[in-house]
């Protein structure tokens, strides 16, 4: 999956968060506004970078495998 390194907007470093925050949200069911605020990430742009990025990894090996049964 290719995650931002940099905020888009401000260009603060999120990289490194991501992996973080999706193990204490998925994982340990944390209120993802305070695993946001505990990383450091306060400002709306970076905030919206880690909570819109999307693993679609999966989504598109499953429509490759149907394409490959027709």
């Amino acid at each position: 999956m290719i995650v931002p390194v940099r905020c888009f907007t401000c260009g603060k470093v999120i990289g490194d968060k991501f992996d973080e925050f999706v193990v204490r949200v998925r994982e340990k069911h944390e209120d993802p506004e305070k695993v946001l605020d505990s990383l450091g990430l306060t400002r709306i742009c970076c905030r919206r970078m880690v909570m819109s990025t999307f693993e679609y990894i999966d989504d598109i090996t499953a429509f490759e495998e149907g394409l490959k049964r027709q």
